[in-house]
């Protein structure tokens, strides 16, 4: 078995998450979801296969009526992961629960129709109109 190493943590330090694998993207997320779930204008997520991803303790997950599941840490409430119908055997961190997270640029921005207006951001990165899935399905393939 490969050795799991410890990449984040919840707020009050209950939850603790673990990864096998380094990640397979890194996406700005601009849809309303995602930023009412992190309480963040522009969240940032840290893309795993689903297998590689450990939360401790064992936290119970809540699917909504998008059909999301998320797991949050039952005492602090701080997001821990992510998974979307349309992204299978995929797993999302949010970029602000890890311990390092300048090790995990963003490489793609997505729902990018769905930003606030008054947000601006100037880079390079590529922006996906919806969700992205072709975009992250593929990163998954390769």
């Amino acid at each position: 078995m490969t050795e799991q190493r410890n990449i984040g943590r919840c707020y009050c330090g209950a939850c603790s998450i673990s990864t096998t694998a380094d990640p397979l993207t890194v996406l700005y997320c601009h849809c309303s979801d995602c930023r009412r779930w992190t309480g963040a204008a522009l969240p940032a997520f840290v893309a795993f296969t689903t297998g590689d991803v450990a939360v401790t303790p064992d936290v119970p997950s809540a699917r909504y009526e998008s059909g999301a599941v998320r797991q949050n840490c039952p005492d602090c409430g701080s997001p821990l992961t992510a998974a979307f119908p349309y992204l299978p055997d995929q797993i999302y961190v949010p970029v602000g629960v890890l311990n390092n997270p300048d090790r995990y640029p963003p490489q793609l921005h997505c729902h990018v129709a769905s930003k606030p207006k008054w947000l601006h951001i100037e880079d390079d990165l590529a922006r996906e109109t919806a969700s992205g899935r072709d975009t992250l399905n593929e990163a998954f393939d390769d």
